[in-house]
């Protein structure tokens, strides 16, 4: 199965195929003015057929797809996940992020992605889920939009539309603000991310047992602990690796890591590139 990225010999370039049988509407902040107020910078509704598939190296912002009708696959955070009818996926800025329709399926698809420039906070961050059960509500707000570009176009109710996406996105990616518990840990590990954390630890400092955490990281944010830990290293190396000139082995120690081999690999199953390649300007 082809992983996009440098290391697997996959993608090493961003990559849009319609396949004959897709059908793909989109409307971007150049064409609808009104959307930069929002962040907005492309939503979408695409119907599509085996073939389709989609690949960005660094994009720059958050993204949220949900599925409406059959079935897709998304790569996420190292591997290709199937996403079926109901389910909503969300992906960082600055992550590579794929998506694509498999042999003798059908898939459509809703998604919105932002415009995030460098040091403004994404709406997509530590505190997102990676992936969960919607109610398709992203689809049917889209379709609305859609409906009135094609047709009226009256500003007025463009504002309405988009002002009802951007409080779905919002809301799909702050589900878990609620589990004070779950705020609290992870606010309290990114405060000392660069502490041995193992899952033991992580349990007693929640006031939960191992198992119990376990159970509702993977509800909430679609990981386990471990895994989450190892996206806000990552994350904080990211930052890290855009803002100054530290050596890779330094800023390994910076985040946890004691190895800088491990955190490399960590980076690169997390990021699609390895350390190097994401300080570089063009990393493609």
């Amino acid at each position: 199965m082809e992983q996009p990225s440098k290391k697997s010999g996959g993608p090493q370039q961003d990559q849009t195929f319609d396949s004959p049988g897709s059908q793909c509407w989109y409307l971007t902040a150049g064409d609808c003015p009104l959307m930069v107020s929002h962040g907005l910078a492309r939503v979408g509704i695409d119907d599509t057929a085996a073939g389709y598939r989609r690949v960005r190296l660094r994009p720059a912002g958050s993204f949220i797809l949900e599925t409406s009708e059959g079935e897709g696959r998304v790569f996420l955070e190292g591997k290709w996940q199937k996403t079926t009818q109901g389910e909503v996926v969300l992906a960082p800025p600055r992550v590579l992020n794929a998506f694509r329709t498999a042999k003798g399926q059908h898939w459509k698809i809703a998604y919105v992605r932002y415009n995030e420039p460098a040091g403004v906070k994404p709406l997509v961050d530590s505190g997102s889920p990676l992936r969960q059960a919607g109610h398709i509500r992203l689809s049917l707000a889209l379709a609305g939009l859609r409906d009135e570009w094609d047709n009226e176009r009256e500003p007025s109710m463009l504002r309405h539309w988009l002002a009802i996406i951007d409080a779905i996105a919002r809301r799909l990616a702050r589900p878990w603000r609620m589990d004070q518990r779950l705020w609290q840990l992870w606010n309290d590990v990114e405060a000392a991310i660069d502490a041995d954390w193992p899952l033991h630890r992580l349990a007693s400092h929640a006031g939960l047992s191992a198992e119990h955490l376990r159970r509702t990281c993977l509800g909430a944010l679609g990981r386990s602990p471990i895994e989450h830990l190892t996206y806000l290293r990552v994350q904080r190396a990211q930052d890290l690796l855009e803002s100054g000139d530290d050596k890779i082995e330094v800023i390994a120690r910076r985040v946890g890591y004691t190895s800088g081999h491990a955190f490399s690999r960590a980076f690169q199953r997390c990021v699609g590139l390895l350390p190097s390649e994401f300080r570089q300007p063009n990393p493609h």
